[in-house]
Parts: C-alpha cells; sequence; structure tokens
C-alpha cells in the first residue's frame, strides 16, 4: 500500500483542524491555508515520477461489502485532477487572503475551513478507486461548500444555496446512487477497470439497463452543469468570488465532469459505449449544453453571470471529447479539465480584483477600466484567448484535438458545433476586453482612485495566466498523462 495517498488525503483536512484551532489569529490561520495546500502539492508532485513509469499507486482503507470498499487509487487520469486541485488551491489561498481582507469579509475562519475541506473532498474523488469511494467524496463536496455559497447569509445568498444543494444531493439521490446499488448487482463490485475499453460489464448483460444506467450517471453527477440540471451553477455566483473560483475551477465542477468521464472510461469502457451507441449521442447531447449556454453568457451583462454560463459551456467540452471515442477526441476532453481550470480561475480572480477596486460588477460598467488596471485586464484578456481556444494557450491544445477527434469519429456535426461555440466565445469575451482598454469612462467618472488591487491578489492572478499560457506553449507535461490514459 503506498501511504502518499492516504498523506495528500490527511493534508487538507488536518488543515482545516488547523484554521478552526487558530481562527481568532488571522495570520496563524491563514499561514496553516498556506502551509497545507504547500505540503499537498509537494506530496501530489512526488507521486508523478511513479505514475508516468507505469505503475498505479493503491491505498486500501477498509471494506464494506465484498466488491464494495473504501479505496484510494493514483493513475493517470487521477493524477490529472490531483495536480490540478493541489495547484489551484494553492495559487486560491493567497488569492482569497487578498479578497477578503480587502472587504472585510466576516466569517473568514469558517470560510478557510470549508475551502479547505472542499479540497480535501476533491483529493478523494481524485484519488478514488471506485464508484463507492468516489460516491462519498462526491457528497463531501456538496454538504462542505454549500456554508461558502451562503457565506453572505442573505436572503439571496441562502435563495443560492438552497437551489445548489438541492440540486446537486437530489440528483445524486435519485439518479446517482440507484444506478451505482444496480451496476454492483450485476457485476459484483464497483471497482474501475484498470483500462478504458473493457469496463466492469459482464457479457450477454442486458443492454437496455446498462443503457438507463449510463444514463443515470451523466444525469447524476449534476456538477457536470449538463442542462436541464445546470441551474444551480448560476445561482451559486451570489458567493464570494474566490468561492466562485474555487467552485467553476477545481472543487464543484471539476468534480462532476471528473466523475463523469471516470465512469464513462472506466465503469462502462469504450467498448461498451461502441458497442451500445452510448458515445456520439452523447456528444450531440452534451453538444446543445455548449451552444445554448453561449448564448444564455452572450446576453449576459454581469460579468460573474457571463462567466458561469461560460462555464456550463465550457464543461460539455470535456464529455463531449470522451464521448466522440478518439485517442485525439478523449485526449481533448481530458486535457481541457487542466486548461479550463487555470483559464477560468484566473477570469474569476480578475472579477473579484475589479470588483475589489471599483465595486463594479456589470461590464457596461467596465469602460476604459483596462488603462487604470492593465495588468487585471490584460490576464483576463490572456485567459479569454484559453477559452476561445486561440494559440499560443492552453484552450488551443483542448480545441485543436476536439477538431481532430470529430474528424475522426467522421462526425460533421460535432465539428460545426465547435466552431460554431467558439464564434459564440469570442463574441461574449472579446467586448469586454475591448471595452476596457478603448472605451471611455461614462460623464462624471474618472478613474481618479482606481488602481490595481492589492498584491495578495495581483500576483496569484498573474500566476495562474502565465500558466496558462504555459500549457500552450509547453502541453507535454500534462499530456503525458492524457495520452497514458489512452494507450
Amino acid at each position: 500500500m503506498d501511504y502518499k495517498l492516504l498523506i495528500a488525503l490527511l493534508i487538507p483536512l488536518f488543515g482545516t483542524l488547523g484554521v478552526m484551532y487558530k481562527g481568532d489569529n488571522e495570520n496563524l490561520r491563514e499561514g496553516i491555508s498556506c502551509v497545507a495546500s504547500l505540503l499537498l502539492l509537494c506530496v501530489v508532485g512526488s507521486m508523478v515520477p511513479q505514475v508516468l513509469a507505469g505503475k498505479t499507486l493503491v491505498f486500501h482503507m477498509f471494506t464494506i461489502l465484498p466488491g464494495v470498499t473504501v479505496t484510494l487509487r493514483a493513475d493517470a487520469m487521477s493524477m490529472i485532477f490531483a495536480i490540478v486541485a493541489s495547484s489551484l488551491w494553492t495559487i486560491a489561498v493567497f488569492y482569497s487572503m487578498g479578497y477578503m481582507r480587502s472587504l472585510q469579509e466576516h466569517a473568514q475562519t469558517r470560510f478557510n475551513a470549508c475551502f479547505a475541506l472542499a479540497i480535501f473532498g476533491s483529493i478523494g474523488v481524485a484519488f478514488s478507486d471506485n464508484l463507492f469511494t468516489m460516491y462519498l467524496f462526491y457528497e463531501i463536496v456538496s454538504i462542505c461548500t454549500y456554508p461558502l455559497v451562503a457565506h453572505h447569509q442573505d436572503e439571496e445568498g441562502y435563495n443560492g444555496a438552497r437551489k445548489y444543494i438541492v440540486y446537486l444531493t437530489t440528483t445524486a439521490k435519485a439518479f446517482l446512487l440507484p444506478a451505482m446499488i444496480l451496476i454492483y448487482v450485476l457485476t459484483g463490485t464497483l471497482d474501475f477497470a484498470s483500462n478504458i475499453s473493457t469496463g466492469i460489464f459482464p457479457a450477454g448483460v442486458n443492454s437496455v439497463l446498462v443503457t438507463m444506467l449510463y444514463v443515470f450517471c451523466l444525469f447524476g453527477f449534476a456538477k457536470n452543469g449538463v442542462m436541464p440540471f445546470h441551474h444551480w451553477l448560476p445561482g451559486a455566483m451570489v458567493a464570494p468570488t474566490p468561492v466562485s473560483a474555487l467552485l467553476h475551477a477545481v472543487a464543484v465542477v471539476k468534480v462532476g465532469v471528473f466523475c463523469t468521464t471516470r465512469v464513462m472510461l472506466y465503469t462502462f469502457g469504450t467498448d461498451t459505449m461502441h458497442a451500445l451507441n452510448l458515445g456520439i449521442p452523447t456528444a450531440y447531447f452534451v453538444g446543445i449544453t455548449v451552444l445554448v449556454a453561449s448564448i444564455i453568457a452572450l446576453s449576459k451583462d454581469n460579468l460573474k453571470a457571463r462567466l458561469a454560463y461560460s462555464t456550463i459551456s465550457q464543461l460539455s467540452y470535456i464529455i463531449m471529447g470522451v464521448a466522440l471515442l478518439t485517442d485525439p477526441g478523449i485526449q481533448g476532453g481530458l486535457i481541457h479539465i487542466v486548461n479550463h481550470a487555470f483559464a477560468k480561475i484566473t477570469l474569476f480572480f480578475c472579477a473579484g480584483a475589479i470588483y475589489v477596486v471599483t465595486r463594479k460588477k456589470h461590464i457596461s460598467e467596465m469602460e476604459g477600466l483596462g488603462k487604470a488596471m492593465p495588468f487585471t485586464f490584460g490576464a483576463f484578456a490572456i485567459a479569454s484567448l484559453s477559452m476561445i481556444g486561440a494559440p499560443p494557450v492552453g484552450g488551443f491544445i483542448t480545441k485543436w484535438n476536439l477538431l481532430i477527434g470529430s474528424v475522426e469519429a467522421h462526425q460533421l456535426g460535432i465539428l460545426l458545433i465547435l466552431i460554431a461555440s467558439t464564434m459564440l466565445n469570442a463574441a461574449y469575451f472579446a467586448p469586454i476586453t475591448y471595452k476596457a482598454f478603448f472605451g471611455k469612462r461614462p460623464a462624471g467618472e474618472t478613474d481618479t482612485g482606481i488602481k490595481e488591487a492589492p498584491l495578495a491578489m495581483l500576483i496569484p492572478i498573474l500566476i495562474a495566466c502565465t500558466i496558462t499560457v504555459l500549457l500552450g506553449i509547453f502541453p507535454n507535461f500534462m499530456l503525458q498523462f492524457v495520452k497514458a490514459v489512452t494507450g
């Protein structure tokens, strides 16, 4: 058994306890969060050479029933999400410090503790060896992020948090839990397969039943933002911006798409999906989400609302790529877990910096602000290019692989969806940067007093933005894990 997995899981948990214990001392409290995040990054990083060498790390915790265990496992796909979660926690801790202190937010101890617990759940999901373990940590993420969404403790906050928890827990109980029980009855196990081809279903199993279970899993992981179970996501934007960044880049939506694609590949497997014709219909179904969410984003003047619908659209790229069942498609989908995470956290960090400095939330109010906040809006522009899929940033690698994957799958319709969505991405992102740098401030308003956000916020923005560029220029490090998944 490899104890690194257990250590990685426990670090954010002990970080939570430390934050709660020293909550009355804000410097020590946030110092504990910083140290815990750096330790987690180091432990996850220490697993990279072994996984790249083809080794699968396993740590068995306990057995509930034969074939139902709580077991941790680090393989190539696990590492994709674990690297993202541990890296972004490190960046987000420093940003949150600047944001929460600048606005003198209340309940900062609770905020930091729940933030660490969300990472605990995310790492548990990343390193899950079976569907039961994944379900357990998936629910932990839902519960411990509820106080973050309701952080402001006003009517708007409670309404958003109520919608958030109802959507996520109801879909998990109504679809995912029955599916998990039936999968166990049919197969005698909930363990993930060792490769993406075979899946775990035995030959001769009822095809209609397997198709039904597949649909239940697709909708059960509602954190993936697939329509029609997406309404919780815009509602959760009432949370502080660091929480929005956490929801959209790390601990919630990425948990949703990671779980969805993990089950598609390692529970059902590409052979079963080919045999039952599950892949291409899924790609077209989530393609509707890609286009509709992009069109809705165009209509939103509130910056965080526009980013929220952008997330809904972008998440479906990941599922679409995997559903194409071609190597480039799967690689494009999985690498977008990384590319979207760093670009989207940059965008939300920028939105938070703009609000802290100007108290402005709407795009129509941001004309001319780029001259006063060039680094913030410059980072926003670069991250926007990644969302659009333009070189040389990370999103280009995603779009390139998805386009090749759709051609190899002989799916002209998917190709057209990708092209149309790219044009829509440009339509709702480009005007923000244009107005900021080339627009004129409204009559009577000046830039007096408007400057860049505090360094505790600006430095994390620039780090996340730089990584977004590096993912496009030097994509091979993360592509090693993605290519190991497809074999």
